[in-house]
């Protein structure tokens, strides 16, 4: 059985819970609006958003572009506070709490991670410590053991000595995802974590997204416009559409045909796979009558 096969055959979309897991993330009637300047008129508005992601769940914002994604992920993440609404982790709202109590608890993963200077991708891996640090820090032993069980936990231990600008787009994504586990959050966020890396370097990340929520309690939200990763990988996903929250729930549940068509503009086909979760054809045309 292939690494893809036993992630998701073990999560199967049918698969009853025996436990109801602890929420870690409640967003709750959050919303957003950017303007161009105070007292205009919003540029674009993301309306009253309600879901919650728990520990061990990996929840996908799915969506086109310009669908407010990135911008759930930023109320999420806390570097911007909901004009209304509330978005908390474990009952504490994100944009309140410290900068360095929220570095040690959500990990956020950008699209792009551009190098400043020159590393190598241990000490890369290593600056996920300094949420943790001193306000005068030096590595302790700690730090070194934590960054090098990161690295293990991505396969990636023989990329520590490899400088980062040398390494290939799915290296340098598995040590980038090194460095947020570094930080020991109990939340990882993903910007379209999968954006520029090829078909089997992706399905590699998310198995080993996959695999790291099960095995240290992680909650996972991955923002995407992928419709059959989501529907292969997540627990749930969050339907965004011009700035509105269509739908949540598991894939099943969510991926309906004329609602995704709607959504995506392509004509599409939805059949059910070997686990019950949901597989998506795109067809080149619609049938002219």
């Amino acid at each position: 059985m292939s690494e893809t096969q036993s992630v998701t055959q073990a999560r199967p979309a049918s698969a009853a819970p025996q436990e109801t897991p602890h929420v870690r993330i409640n967003v709750e009637q959050a919303s957003y609006a950017y303007s161009a300047r105070k007292q205009a008129a919003p540029l674009f508005t993301l309306e009253a958003t309600t879901f919650q992601a728990r520990e061990r769940e990996f929840v996908a914002i799915l969506g086109p572009n310009a669908s407010g994604k990135s911008t759930l992920l930023r109320m999420i993440a806390g570097s911007i506070a909901p004009l209304s609404g509330r978005v908390e982790l474990d009952g504490f709202k994100t944009s309140q709490l410290e900068a360095r109590t929220r570095a040690q608890r959500i990990a956020l993963v950008q699209q792009e991670s551009p190098l400043v200077f020159p590393i190598r991708a241990g000490d890369y891996v290593l600056q996920g410590r300094h949420p943790h640090g001193r306000s005068l820090w030096f590595e302790r032993d700690e730090d070194f053991s934590i960054a090098e069980s990161a690295l293990a936990q991505v396969g990636a231990e023989h990329l520590r000595d490899r400088w980062m600008h040398e390494i290939s787009g799915g290296e340098k994504q598995r040590v980038v995802l090194a460095r947020a586990l570094a930080q020991q959050p109990l939340v990882l966020l993903l910007d379209e974590p999968t954006l520029h890396l090829d078909i089997g370097a992706q399905v590699e990340l998310l198995c080993r997204l996959r695999r790291l929520a099960d095995e240290h309690r992680y909650t996972v939200i991955e923002v995407t416009h992928d419709l059959g990763l989501a529907a292969e990988f997540a627990d749930q996903i969050v339907l965004l559409h011009r700035g509105k929250c269509l739908r949540v729930g598991p894939p099943a549940a969510v991926y309906q045909r004329e609602l995704l068509e709607q959504v995506f503009e392509v004509p599409l086909e939805i059949v059910a796979g070997p686990t019950g979760r949901p597989r998506v054809i795109v067809r080149g045309r619609r049938e002219e009558n």
